[in-house]
């Protein structure tokens, strides 16, 4: 019961050491897009975030689902003490993700020109697809090796490869972009459309460092990986009369599982290449410019989406994190042990997720001025996506969780269902919402966000029915949401008078942020929306325990 209740705590542990790579990795990724903005601008980020969404939804299809299900196979045999076993599963899966990677990244190659032009009407994306592509490959092994080591009850390696692929993607994103973009002018200059080819080229320069971010990631966790083997090897040696299954049948295991994970992700995540095409279609049959849609959609992707996407990405690491340690439990039939990792991992989640929502929509104009000063014409229209679309962070950081959740309880199939439910009513909304009330790209944030509230509702709904879990919502829900509310009340006044003061954005964004960490993190222990014992969980916890008995906010 004890080792139980340890891994239950480790899987938070390791979650939130995923979680800080994730943040680390995503504040590089927003540091490096401020230059790159600067460089492509907004039709640039309407060609860089076109051809991503086709990128990320052929991943999706060939190998996005490996991490989450190697972990789940590795986890489960670990548990049995076979390790044979476990490297068997290492090896039908690397073969799996060379083979889906390589399909799926010539697809794509030679694809291009329908995907981007025909499908989705912005041809001038092809470039960046293309040097996009052959990532699709070495995503796919890398994904391998990061679900093996999390089976395995480390996130380490995949922490430090996640944090140096954003550092590589950085740095080779500006430079190539910069190069680019001035060979793309001349380009340009020559057919007499330099704006379009110079931002197409510079977009195409962007997605080079995601591609070189991968493979040096890659190369990092193989070096890690062959290190690991050889204490590996001496263990499975050590193992006696241990039967390994045939290898087709593990294939067919593999297969068998990645399915049903690889069909929630797809549907869970092709609504973003769906609200592209919709919207880019409906919006030139209303007679809107060309121009005008390039910018509405490089605003939403380049600066609404990025933002967005920061916070949610620590529910995504926490999902990833809990998966190997609830199918442990679940296999167990330790209901209490599960029971207690979903109301955690649930209460970490939303403890990020409120406040990064509230901070976001009232600081919306100052941080998008402070991130984005050379493309100061679209402030009003991004900070008005923010203010609509803020709370899309709590839907999705809590609908990509219960994903995970429900991997790791062995319901597969749940959300594949689910997804298809809140996909359809999503397609419709959104189609309603821009063919009868015109709200064009206001039309795409309202239905994301309802998309995700109804994956929230019905996944909450299966975890209850197949977990036996009962919701607590005063303090995983009420507690967060009224503090935040204060908090941003806060900041929102802070940020006023300091800015009216000096006229310094940054000066007044940067006190106004310290503030809001502040009085978030004193109304949650004054509201008793902290415990002793979770704070212990997060990153100095202890020191935080120690400021917080000194000025009596615990006991």
């Amino acid at each position: 019961m004890e080792k139980t209740k340890k891994k239950g705590t480790n899987f938070l542990v390791q979650g939130s050491i995923l979680a800080m790579a994730s943040i680390i990795s995503r504040i590089i990724g927003l540091i490096y897009r401020i230059p790159l903005t600067d460089i492509i601008g907004d039709v640039g980020n309407n060609y860089y975030g076109c051809a991503y969404e086709i990128f990320n939804l052929m991943l999706i299809i060939s190998s996005y689902s490996l991490p989450i299900v190697v972990s789940k196979l590795v986890s489960a045999q670990m548990a049995k003490g076979k390790r044979r076993m476990a490297y068997r599963i290492l090896k039908c899966s690397l073969l799996f993700a060379l083979c889906s990677g390589l399909t799926v990244a010539l697809i794509v190659y030679f694809g291009a020109d329908f995907f981007a032009g025909t499908l989705l009407k912005t041809p001038n994306s092809v470039f960046a697809l293309r040097i996009l592509a052959p990532a699709l490959v070495l995503v796919a092994i890398l994904g391998v090796l990061r679900g093996f080591f999390q089976g395995m009850g480390t996130m380490i390696p995949s922490a430090v490869s996640q944090i140096l692929e954003q550092i590589v993607n950085a740095i080779v994103s500006v430079w190539a972009a910069y190069v680019l973009f001035q060979y793309g002018t001349r380009v340009g200059a020559v057919l007499g459309d330099r704006e379009h080819y110079a931002a197409a080229y510079g977009a195409a320069g962007g997605t080079l460092g995601s591609t070189m971010g991968t493979l040096s990631a890659l190369l990092f966790v193989c070096f890690v990986f062959f290190v690991y083997m050889k204490v590996f090897r001496r263990q499975m040696k050590r193992e006696r009369n241990v039967e390994l299954d045939p290898f087709f049948y593990t294939m067919r295991i593999l297969v068998i599982t990645t399915i049903p994970v690889l069909l929630s992700t797809t549907i869970y995540n092709i609504s973003g290449i769906i609200d592209q095409g919709i919207f880019k279609n409906i919006a030139h049959l209303q007679g809107y410019k060309e121009e005008e849609i390039d910018v509405w959609w490089g605003v939403f992707s380049g600066k609404y989406k990025l933002m967005i996407n920061v916070p949610i990405s620590i529910a995504s690491a926490i999902a990833s994190s809990s998966v190997p340690t609830l199918t442990i439990s679940f296999g167990k039939k330790d209901m209490e042990s599960v029971q207690k990792q979903i109301h955690a991992a649930t209460r970490f989640v939303m403890i990020i997720a409120f406040p990064s929502a509230v901070g976001l929509a009232v600081l919306a104009p100052a941080i998008f001025t402070l991130l984005f000063p050379s493309t100061i014409s679209s402030l009003g229209l991004a900070s008005s996506l923010m203010y609509i679309g803020s709370c899309a962070v709590v839907f999705y950081s809590l609908s990509t969780l219960s994903n995970g959740l429900l991997q790791g309880i062995n319901r597969l199939k749940v959300p594949v269902k689910n997804a298809v439910a809140a996909l359809a009513a999503h397609v419709v909304l959104l189609i309603l919402l821009m063919m009868f009330f015109r709200l064009n790209i206001y039309a795409v944030v309202i239905a994301n966000a309802f998309f995700a509230l109804m994956m929230c509702v019905l996944n909450a709904r299966a975890i209850a029915k197949y977990s036996g879990y009962r919701q607590e919502f005063v303090k995983t829900f009420c507690i967060p949401a009224v503090c935040s509310g204060l908090m941003g009340a806060a900041a929102f006044f802070l940020y006023r008078g300091l800015y009216a003061l000096t006229g310094s954005n940054a000066f007044a964004l940067i006190a106004a942020i310290l503030l809001a960490v502040l009085v978030y993190g004193v109304l949650m222990l004054l509201f008793h929306g902290l415990t002793e014992e979770e704070l212990k969980r997060m990153p100095k916890g202890q020191l935080l325990i120690r400021l917080a008995k000194k000025v009596h906010l615990l006991k």
